[in-house]
């Protein structure tokens, strides 16, 4: 493996926050092979989380779940043809889709590395990739850069990489100015994809009241989906001084990180956003359930991890009810407390002093 790679392909096919645990991966493979073009393959709706990041050459999208098969075979073939005229000569797998096997196949690369997955032993698999990389590390960061260790590379990349542009910041300011906050605000973002990563709205409303006593505006994101957006508007409902919800369900991944990067706190739940502010370096809240919290904890030395484990056990993840809320005996004075041990006081216009 001595020869320098020219054309490298990364594929990971989960979520959005996943994707942009991938980054360290893709800069160390940029620092280690400086000429090479590196293109990700994705699916096509987690595409928008790494679409600033100047150090990928091309992003390749698969159609999800949502989409009817033939759809799916359509959008497989295109893909496909695309991907072989590159030629690429070196591929590094980071997901265990069989699709991904025999999309593999289909390309002549010389190097071809997947992660050594244990559920993933039949012939067919093993005989896809010519290296099979054993998966180490507790934090996914880490587990992905364990996939670059058949290159010989040692000397990782650690940080992630979410990039938007100016004009993203741009737009998040002017719509700020427009709803009267000023430099010192938080960003809170309480939804996530499922039920039992989320938190207790009536707590949310009690951290925002505290953190407005305290001085800060707040900003409230979410997904555009209706139940998102409904769980804004309860806990904004529910302060004595409501919340920013304007850009709720509104901004771009660009977008949400540059409002997330401008400030002062992130709160959040296991989600992307949560990944976002680490990668931008904000300070972090992070509430965790019934999920890996050392895994999938932020990639940050700013930041401070709430677990619902610390108070009562939670199940294992096949005991697990995606229905049930874990995260309901987090109380909210701890997380209060954690903002105020992240946040300096201000007296702000409109405050009436005290203290989180």
């Amino acid at each position: 493996m001595e020869k320098p790679f020219q054309r490298i392909l990364l594929i990971k096919m989960r979520f959005h926050g996943d994707m942009l645990l991938t980054t360290p991966v893709v800069s160390t493979l940029k620092r280690r092979y400086p000429d090479a073009k590196i293109d990700v393959l994705l699916y096509q709706d987690t595409i928008p989380i790494l679409s600033e990041n100047a150090e990928i050459n091309a992003l390749y999208g698969l159609k999800n779940k949502k989409a009817n098969t033939g759809e799916k075979i359509a959008n497989f073939v295109d893909v496909l043809k695309q991907l072989r005229a590159n030629r690429y000569d070196l591929i590094i797998n980071l997901t265990d889709q069989w699709m991904v096997a025999a999309l593999v196949r289909c390309l002549p690369a010389r190097v071809k590395i997947s992660q050594a997955f244990s559920h993933r032993q039949a012939a067919f698999w093993r005989k896809s990739f010519t290296h099979h990389a054993p998966v180490v590390g507790d934090h996914i960061v880490e587990r992905n850069l364990s996939a670059l260790r058949p290159l010989g590379i040692t000397d990782d990349c650690r940080e992630l990489t979410m990039s938007y542009t100016g004009q993203s910041w741009q737009a998040m300011r002017e719509q700020l100015n427009a709803a009267g906050v000023g430099e010192h605000y938080v960003v809170i973002q309480p939804t996530a994809r499922q039920a039992f990563k989320c938190w207790d709205n009536s707590k949310f409303s009690q951290v925002i009241d505290a953190l407005h006593h305290q001085g800060y505006e707040v900003v409230l994101t979410s997904g555009p989906g209706a139940d998102d957006l409904a769980c804004v508007e309860e806990i904004a409902g529910a302060c004595a001084t409501r919340p920013v919800t304007a850009l709720a369900g509104k901004t771009r991944f660009p977008e949400l990180a540059a409002l997330i990067d401008h400030a002062a706190l992130f709160i959040g739940v296991d989600s992307a956003p949560m990944h976002i502010a680490a990668a931008v370096k904000t300070k972090i809240i992070a509430l965790f359930g019934a999920t890996d919290h050392i895994a999938w904890r932020p990639w940050s030395d700013d930041a401070v991890v709430l677990w619902a484990g610390n108070y009562q056990p939670m199940p294992t993840r096949d005991q697990l009810d995606r229905n049930r809320r874990y995260l309901s005996v987090i109380p909210a004075e701890e997380v209060i407390a954690a903002a105020q041990k992240l946040l300096s006081p201000l007296n702000a216009a409109g405050s009436t002093g005290g203290s989180l």
